[in-house]
């Protein structure tokens, strides 16, 4: 008699999942995401989960064509976001009771099938399954305690509560709702508020597009609304530096135009996107600096005057971001934003981004090389790469050594390269994470071809123009262990509001795993 191993009955086990799925009510409404999450499933099921691409779904299941432009057409990161929020749902009510769940990790198409009680995959960023996944992390915390801590905890709440109790009533006193602020700031101020951004309203509008996209991290932006005046352009498909999202710069609204954006009340972060995607020193002999230039308004008030997004930017064809803290909606609950070319030129704009903020300083950035968001053991997010100019990633198959966190130094950059990292005004930290890589030094060929063992990286490290490192020996410095951390404070952007990282070989090359910007 035949012992059945135990990969079929795995296998058997997923195929009975996914049958489940796409007959329940939330899967039989959504025929497309039901057709979306059956092809990546049963390439799966046959073992072909490296053909599971962007491109083979939007040519196979979206019937883009042999054509299909990835860059310019988002449409398969937009169904497949709309795919995992609508599993989210499905786990939350009519499949909670499963053991076996399906996952599609952010960034990534192939899909994970994960146990009650497992963890999220390595460099995922599916929701926790389990029991507990829905409770609070306190309820969590609690759980795991014993008994008697449980009660002391209890008695601690208890003995708490008068002191709760007159924090809610002065936060109740409009003439003191000052207090309200002091206490965010505070808590800012402890490093609570850096766990994530706060939690509120998300405003993304892609200027000029007809339809939504879905970038790199995940984030969907939607076509453009809310404007007035001004004329959606269509640019050609130049390449744009500074940015993985090179279909996120293809549209942009042109002329004297206005946005009028409902908002609830609140403090936000703004954040303008802008690329000049017309003029440049070799569209015409006047091209470049000077050939656009601009004025923005918030509810009246000047955000930038005389704004010339080549000069900002350093160059045509660059990605550019203005990012402003403490931005509210005016008294009608609108953010009025105005966008007027100087000089008889037209205004020029890529992309909105309204964030929920906090008081004082902007909110936290964090950036590693990599192509898909990440979630370190200390639940802070990391954005993908942004904001870079030259070099090449590099992913490796060793874990690094030396931290309790070794997937966040999975991935580099490598060469000699930039990082415009922009902020408003003010002081930061930044924080530099580098991986010494002493046991391997193989990378894959398709993140950036390979380095040969034992080469040293000496380089130095300079924020607009002044040396954070010089001549810094990254395998020196980490001795037997990978990792290594470099913090430097009181730092302040440029006169474009950047933070100006540039990483120079003196011997070898140069090399970054993470960057971590911080308001001080």
């Amino acid at each position: 008699m035949a012992i059945e191993g135990l990969e079929s009955v795995d296998l058997e086990e997923q195929r009975a999942e996914l049958k489940a799925v796409l007959e329940s009510t939330e899967f039989v409404r959504a025929p497309t995401l039901a057709h979306l999450l059956s092809y990546v499933c049963e390439k799966f099921f046959a073992g072909e989960a490296n053909r599971i691409k962007e491109y083979s779904i939007g040519v196979e299941v979206f019937h883009r064509g042999a054509s299909f432009d990835q860059d310019s057409d988002s449409i398969v990161r937009v169904h497949a976001n709309r795919l995992r929020k609508r599993l989210a749902e499905y786990y939350a009510g009519e499949g909670a009771g499963h053991a076996l769940r399906i996952c599609i990790p952010v960034g990534q198409y192939v899909p994970k099938f994960l146990t009650v009680g497992s963890q999220t995959p390595a460099g995922g960023t599916c929701p926790p399954v389990g029991p507990d996944a829905a409770k609070p992390a306190a309820e969590k915390v609690a759980n795991r305690l014993s008994k008697k801590w449980v009660r002391v905890a209890l008695v601690a709440a208890i003995l708490a509560a008068p002191l709760m109790g007159l924090i809610w009533f002065l936060l109740r006193q409009p003439a003191h709702s000052g207090q309200a602020v002091e206490l965010g700031q505070a808590a800012a101020r402890s490093g609570e508020m850096q766990f994530g951004p706060p939690v509120g309203q998300e405003i993304r509008v892609l200027a000029g597009a007809n339809r939504s996209f879905v970038d790199h991290a995940g984030k969907l932006w939607e076509a453009d609304a809310w404007f007035s005046g001004g004329t959606a352009v269509k640019s050609a498909g130049l390449h744009i530096w500074r940015t993985q999202e090179q279909g996120f710069f293809r549209t942009s609204r042109q002329g004297q135009f206005r946005y009028d954006i409902p908002l609830k009340k609140g403090i936000y972060e703004l954040r303008l996107h802008f690329a000049e995607t017309v003029y440049s020193p070799e569209s015409s002999s006047t091209g470049g600096e000077g050939s656009r230039i601009m004025t923005v308004r918030a509810n009246g008030r000047t955000l930038l005057a005389g704004f010339d997004v080549v000069a900002d930017a350093g160059a045509s064809h660059t990605a550019d971001v203005k990012v402003f803290p403490e931005i509210a909606p005016a008294a009608d609950g609108v953010l009025h934003l105005e966008f007027s070319g100087e000089n008889g030129g037209a205004a020029i704009l890529s992309a909105i981004e309204i964030l929920p903020g906090v008081h004082g300083h902007i909110l936290p950035v964090r950036v590693l090389p990599r192509q898909t968001p990440y979630y370190s053991n200390d639940s802070r997010w990391w954005s993908p790469d942004n904001y870079f100019q030259g070099g090449q990633l590099a992913v490796y198959s060793a874990p690094a050594s030396g931290t309790d966190d070794p997937d966040l130094y999975e991935a580099e950059r490598w060469g000699n390269f930039t990082y415009a990292i922009p902020v408003s005004p003010g002081k930061y930290t930044v924080t530099l994470y580098f991986a010494a890589r002493h046991a391997d030094s193989n990378r894959s060929p398709a993140e950036g071809g390979q380095s040969e063992p034992g080469v040293r990286r000496v380089f130095n490290v300079f924020c607009n123009g002044q040396a954070l490192l010089q001549n810094f020996d990254v395998t020196k410095e980490a001795q037997r262990k990978d990792a290594l951390v470099k913090t430097f404070n009181g730092l302040a952007p440029n006169a474009q509001g950047k933070l100006l990282l540039s990483f120079v070989p003196v011997e070898g090359y140069a090399t970054v795993s993470g960057i971590e910007v911080l308001p001080q």
